[in-house]
This record gives C-alpha cells, sequence and structure tokens, in this order.
C-alpha cells in the first residue's frame, strides 16, 4: 500500500517529453524526410518525355540521368562542374573575410581590457542584415551597381572607370557582388555565435593565463582558439551547406552575367524543374547532397585532427 501512494504522489511525467517532441519528429518525417525519398527516388526515372501525361508514366532509366549530367553542352562545357565551381567560388570569396571579420569584432567586444560598453547593441546592430530579405537586398545592390547607379558614377568621376561598364554583367565583378551581398548579410550572424563561444569559455582560464604572465598573443592562439574550435566548425559546416544552397542572390542580381560565371548548382536544379524534368533535377540534389557531405566531414576532419 505504502508503494503504491508513493507512486501516486510522484507521478512520472516522461511521456510528456516525447508528447511535445513528436511534433517535430512528425513535421520533419512528412516535410523532409518524405520529399528526400522521393528526389533520391525521381533521380531513377525519365521525366523527360512526359509533357501533358501523367508522372507514373515514367520510365525507370537507372544512372542515365546521373551520367548524363556529366556529358559536355554545345560550348563545351560540363554544366554541373561549371555551376559547383561558380557556387564554391563565390561561397569562398565571401566566408573567408565573414570569418576573419567575425573573429576580430568578437574579440573585440569581448574582450577584458578594451570593456566596451552596449554590446547588446551592437549584437542587435550586427544582426539587423541578417533579417532583410535577400531578394530585397539584392534588389538594392542591382540599382546601386547598375549602369546608371551611383556607385558606376562615382567610379567613372574617379577616372578609375573611362567607359560604360556593366558591373552586373561582368562574371568576376557579378561574383564579388554576390561575395559581399553574402558577408553583409551573415557575418552579424556569425559574429554572435563566436561571442557566445568566447563568452562561455570560463573566466579562471584567461585568470590563471594572465598570473603565469602569458602575452596576449599566446591568449589568443593557446586558450582562446582551441577552446573556440567547436563553435568554429560549427560555424564553418553551416556556412558552407548554405553557400553551396546559394540561390536567391546570383538568381536576382546577376542571373544574366556573362558566361554564366554566377549560376549555381540550385539554379541548375531550378532549370531542370521548368520543364518538370524531376529525374534530372533529383540527381543533381543528390549530387549536391553527396558533396555537402563529404566537403562537411572534411572540414570536421581537418579542424578536429589530433595533435601530436
Amino acid at each position: 500500500m505504502n508503494v503504491e501512494k508513493t507512486k501516486k504522489k510522484n507521478p512520472s511525467y516522461a511521456k510528456w517529453g516525447y508528447v511535445f517532441v513528436a511534433s517535430f519528429f512528425i513535421v520533419y518525417f512528412l516535410f523532409t524526410f518524405i520529399p528526400q525519398i522521393m528526389t533520391i527516388f525521381d533521380s531513377f526515372f525519365d521525366y523527360a518525355d512526359l509533357a501533358g501525361t501523367l508522372e507514373t508514366d515514367a520510365k525507370f532509366c537507372g544512372f542515365k540521368n546521373y551520367v548524363s549530367l556529366f556529358r559536355k553542352n554545345d560550348r563545351g562545357e560540363i554544366e554541373i562542374l561549371r555551376d559547383f565551381g561558380n557556387t564554391l567560388i563565390m561561397w569562398v570569396i565571401g566566408a573567408v573575410p565573414q570569418m576573419i571579420v567575425a573573429l576580430l569584432l568578437a574579440l573585440i567586444f569581448t574582450g577584458s581590457k578594451l570593456k566596451i560598453k552596449g554590446s547588446g547593441f551592437f549584437k542587435t546592430l550586427f544582426y539587423m542584415p541578417n533579417l532583410i530579405m535577400a531578394t530585397a537586398f539584392a534588389a538594392l545592390f542591382l540599382i546601386l551597381f547598375s549602369t546608371v547607379g551611383p556607385f558606376h558614377q562615382f567610379f567613372f568621376d574617379n577616372g578609375w572607370i573611362s567607359e560604360k561598364f556593366d558591373f552586373i554583367s561582368d562574371g568576376t565583378s557579378a561574383r564579388i557582388l554576390v561575395a559581399i551581398m553574402n558577408f553583409v548579410m551573415w557575418f552579424g550572424n556569425t559574429t554572435i555565435l563566436l561571442m557566445a563561444g568566447i563568452q562561455g569559455i570560463d573566466e579562471s582560464v584567461f585568470e590563471s593565463a594572465k598570473i603565469d604572465g602569458a602575452s596576449s598573443s599566446h591568449v589568443l592562439f593557446d586558450i582562446t582558439l582551441p577552446l573556440l574550435k567547436p563553435i568554429v566548425v560549427y560555424v564553418l559546416i553551416t556556412s558552407m551547406i548554405g553557400g553551396l544552397q546559394m540561390f536567391d542572390v546570383p538568381q536576382v542580381l546577376t542571373n544574366k552575367a556573362k558566361n554564366n560565371s554566377t549560376r549555381t548548382m540550385v539554379m541548375l536544379i531550378n532549370d531542370y524543374l521548368v520543364p518538370s524534368n524531376y529525374g534530372h533535377a533529383g540527381a543533381v540534389s543528390v549530387i549536391l547532397f553527396i558533396v555537402t557531405g563529404i566537403l562537411s566531414l572534411f572540414v570536421f576532419k581537418s579542424i578536429n585532427k589530433k595533435e601530436d
């Protein structure tokens, strides 16, 4: 009797945890997991000749869609390799300065010597560009850097360009503009994450280093950066995943750049979806998923490799 009374007095609430978590798994299963499986399934079927017919009439074609992606087009280019190179280049140009600037800002606003006040205000200020829609940002840059925009006039007046120059259509400048936009939009988010990581380090570690006479450079390279490594890995991998899925900025800003220099992998997928060629779109998606996984594993292993 006493045991039964004790159980009634101390009921288990563990089941409610599963109830609350279940909503996430249900949504994930319906709107993420099933579409992923269907994408892999569609990549093995030929939908190219189904205009006006039912999708159930698609024929199994094995790896035909994957093989056709690596064939040269009329210009002698392999589109998927060209677009992957474009995506990687634009991500690297924007991500490298983003990490450097974000790390410097994080060190400045968390430094005990400077003691900058109002860090909460600056966090909000840095994060604000991330709240603006990418399409709106792209439309703004499209106006600023057009042939009749203020930047074109400024460069012309200062003699930096001698004739009409289209920043949007030129391949090199278009890539740089896309990278600048990604930098402006995301450096604030990266800064906040790195600041949180630095503030999560036990203050006694820094105090012990100061007592031992460690210089600021030693504290940075021997204490801060090694302890910040998990956050850096997370930021790099998530940044790379977002960069490989780049679509809205180059689509709105530089859709007509010369030599397709700003076309990305997702833009290639979108092109295949327009004529309802789901097989090729699914194949590109699967390849993008595999490449993202390999690169993420490479970044993780490279930064977390064991030292002798």
